[in-house]
């Protein structure tokens, strides 16, 4: 039998992190709640991060947050169904400020209005 130490597995199957980890939080009647995000597939997942500075660089140096193992917040999430948990997500796409302009379409050409709340909208005009 091949016995691989959790060292050895290129890829260990549980990857837990050790220690301390930073929740982001957000205020609610009487404390605070965790922040839930969601995955780039829209599944709602715990977010945590290493260290301080790690959260303030994705979040801003404004966000509250507070300390907690990781068997704890999953025990605090676990309720609401969620299972996953992401630590020290390094990516954030800022929302975009308006849809790009569709490509001419036989004869047609593309122009920009606005919408509701003044967000700008494409419009296809025909000849």
């Amino acid at each position: 039998m091949n016995h691989a130490r959790y060292g050895d597995d290129p890829e260990p199957s549980e990857q837990v992190p050790a220690g301390r980890l930073c929740v982001p939080v957000r205020p609610v009647a009487h404390g605070c709640a965790a922040r839930l995000f969601r995955t780039p597939v829209g599944a709602r997942t715990a977010v945590a991060f290493t260290t301080p500075a790690r959260l303030r660089s994705v979040l801003g140096a404004d966000q509250p947050w507070t300390p907690l193992a990781e068997p704890a917040l999953r025990a605090l999430v676990a309720p609401l169904g969620i299972e996953t948990l992401t630590v020290d997500p390094a990516l954030t796409a800022p929302a975009l400020a308006a849809p790009p302009l569709a490509a001419p379409v036989s004869g047609r050409h593309p122009v920009r209005a606005a919408g509701p709340a003044g967000r700008p909208l494409t419009a296809t005009l025909a000849r």
